[in-house]
């Protein structure tokens, strides 16, 4: 019997019990359905994490000063004030693979341009900054190292400040003038947007100015809250960090029992964390998506052995015409097949509509891939296969003469 026959035979055997077929592909529906969700949903995470990394610098490395105990109880890192904007040049000057370093303080005041005016935190850094945060500059431009060693009254904006502060100004916000807790700035550029970062914080919402104008006329501090390394390559991490390490031992004039006052994180590593947990939860997914398609096979496998129940005079009068068990077992193995085969189809459709709303809806990334897709109708076919291969047997396996006095 040629494929074409069989399958018409086997379409037209679902259709005469329409009802009974679209129930029993319920199961692969969902199955499927939730395979390419699951896939998609799970896929869009991890590439969202890694944007965010992208956002952060590439092969950001971050040293915060250590903790300061006092009375036996330690107030946490990054209460001491070991960091010194001499450390970040040695790191630059000493350390090999260093594409760049920067320090980094933050302090937080109400900005005012005008009749505007936006509470908003205040950073103070060095030209080294835009390159090791990958932060580029959407109009005007960065303060220089001339600026920094001047301690100038400059800033750049990030773009919220930038547009609560000149929402209607034709010309800009480039080459205004700002308030900063009463010390003017003038404005000479602004941020490329980069948006929410993975701890929901909006990036833009901050003001960049020189590290000796903040610390000289904003803060007064002579320590840095934290300097920003950004390795040369993802290999040269790791010994960017350990040569860091005890470049920073040396220069602090620590002895061998004298522990770090200083803390190095590789953010990459804090990244990765987030790409194993998005990776649990999408085998989570997957492990309730596969429990759908073996119920679903299951469904199949019983409305085989009812159909092969309802048909065995049928199978009788095939053998009787010179039907080989073969044929017969390939005529309810290809009826299973179908029915799993369009099952799948229509849960592709429904898994990539579902991941398309939740992406509308609750506004999170989701990537749809094309494996994805091979990979939930594939699965179909397979449960349709394996749970259609015992009712088939059995089927091929009746004797013709009792078959055709089957009542």
């Amino acid at each position: 019997m040629s494929l074409a026959v069989l399958l018409r035979v086997a379409w037209q055997a679902l259709r005469r019990n329409a009802t009974r077929s679209v129930l029993t592909m319920l199961g692969i529906i969902i199955g499927v359905g939730a395979v390419i969700t699951s896939m998609a949903i799970g896929t869009g995470a991890q590439a969202a994490v890694l944007a965010q990394i992208e956002s952060l610098g590439a092969n950001l490395i971050v040293i915060v000063p250590g903790s300061i105990t006092t009375g036996g109880v330690s107030l946490g890192s990054g209460t001491r004030t070991s960091l010194k904007l001499e450390d970040v040049t040695a790191i630059a000057r000493e350390v090999p693979a260093v594409a760049g370093a920067a320090p980094y303080s933050q302090t937080n005041a109400q900005v005012v341009a005008g009749g505007a005016n936006w509470y908003t935190s205040i950073g103070g850094t060095t030209p080294a900054w835009t390159t090791v945060r990958n932060w580029p500059v959407a109009e005007g431009r960065f303060f220089t190292e001339a600026e920094v060693r001047q301690s100038a009254k400059v800033a750049v904006l990030g773009s919220t400040v930038a547009q609560n502060l000149f929402p209607a100004s034709e010309s800009g916000a480039v080459g205004a003038m700002v308030i900063i807790k009463n010390v003017p700035f003038r404005v000479v550029g602004v941020l490329a947007s980069k948006g929410q970062s993975g701890f929901g914080r909006d990036q833009d919402d901050v003001v960049v100015v020189p590290i000796t104008t903040l610390q000289a006329r904003l803060t007064g501090q002579t320590w840095v809250n934290s300097i920003l390394v950004s390795a040369a390559t993802p290999d040269a991490v790791p010994g960017v960090v350990d040569s860091t390490e005890r470049l920073l031992r040396l220069r602090h004039h620590l002895t061998v029992r004298q522990p770090d006052d200083f803390s190095v994180r590789n953010i990459a590593d804090v990244q990765q964390v987030r790409i194993a947990t998005s990776q649990t939860q999408t085998l989570l997914l997957a492990g309730i998506a596969v429990v759908s398609l073996v119920v679903g096979g299951i469904g199949i496998m019983n409305i085989m052995l009812v159909s092969v129940t309802e048909r065995t005079r049928e199978i009788g009068l095939r053998m009787a015409v010179g039907a080989r068990g073969r044929d017969i077992l390939l005529q309810f193995l290809v009826e299973a097949l179908t029915l799993a085969s369009v099952g799948g189809l229509v849960g592709i459709a429904i898994g990539i509509a579902t991941a398309q709303g939740a992406s509308l809806v609750a506004h999170w990334p989701v990537i749809v891939s094309p494996l994805s897709v091979v990979l939930g109708f594939v699965s179909a076919a397979l449960v349709g296969v394996v749970f259609g291969f015992y009712p088939a047997r059995r089927a091929a396996a009746l004797d013709p003469i009792v078959a055709l006095r089957y009542e």
